[in-house]
């Protein structure tokens, strides 16, 4: 449990590096987006290979496809009412709209990085080694996420101590969740970690696909496909020499 939650928090820690670009370093719209597109392309490989095709192997299509729907309808409806209290422009730059609650945005970063930080405890599951591209995929998407939501906070007129809190709360959970992804997992049957795998890549894909990539398109314009396939790519070759 004490490894899962080490590694829980090397993919978490990324969520202060990328706070601390987003307030001190000049940073544009462009880049941002462009760094978004990579990581969101890192973490398509990893739900594909790391979490979807693993949950396979160990229990079957039956346990994916719950698993899988499973997570997209969690985080579907979790994302839908923080959206509802102001939380659905927490990625990007632009800042939030007048009247976002400071716990939507702190649900709203709770809601997307759980899964993800569950995941990298799961791939310990069964005595095997950290899953070294889902470590690298959470550390890469997790720069661009933070950064691009900690630039608008900024614009927003959040302070550095909220900014920086907030990340920092987010990385306690991350830590957690990674431990108990391992520890309540540990000793359970092949048919629940495979549904567990599955239902962190739901959760996972629902989330590029609500936030993700269309704040990297805003941003970042007709590149962001090309961007995110080299991400895939990168994290798939990694994936394969892990």
């Amino acid at each position: 449990m004490w490894e899962a939650s080490f590694w829980g928090f090397v993919g978490g820690f990324a969520l202060l590096v990328g706070a601390a670009a987003g307030i001190w370093l000049p940073t544009s719209r462009r880049f941002v987006g462009l760094i978004m597109a990579f990581g969101t392309g890192v973490l398509f490989s990893a739900v594909a290979f790391d979490l979807t095709s693993e949950a396979y192997d160990r229990s079957g299509a039956e346990a994916v496809v719950l698993g899988l729907l499973g997570g997209a309808l969690v985080f579907f409806i979790g994302d839908w009412l923080i959206d509802r209290h102001g939380g659905h422009r927490r990625k990007s730059q632009n800042g939030s709209p007048e009247g976002a609650g400071a716990m939507a945005l702190v649900l709203g970063a709770l809601l997307d990085g759980i899964p993800e930080s569950a995941a990298i405890g799961v791939s310990l599951v069964g005595g095997g080694s950290v899953g070294v591209a889902v470590v690298v995929a959470v550390f890469l998407s997790n720069i661009p996420e933070s950064l691009s939501a900690s630039v608008g906070m900024r614009k927003d007129g959040r302070t550095v101590t909220y900014v920086l809190g907030l990340w920092g709360a987010v990385l306690l959970a991350s830590t957690i969740s990674a431990g108990l992804g391992y520890g309540l997992l540990g000793s359970a049957p092949a048919l629940v970690i495979a549904v567990t795998q599955s239902f962190a890549a739901g959760a996972i894909l629902t989330m590029l696909a609500d936030t993700m990539v269309p704040e990297a398109v805003e941003h970042a314009g007709a590149l962001v496909g090309l961007v995110t396939a080299i991400g895939f790519t990168c994290a798939f070759l990694l994936s394969m020499t892990a």
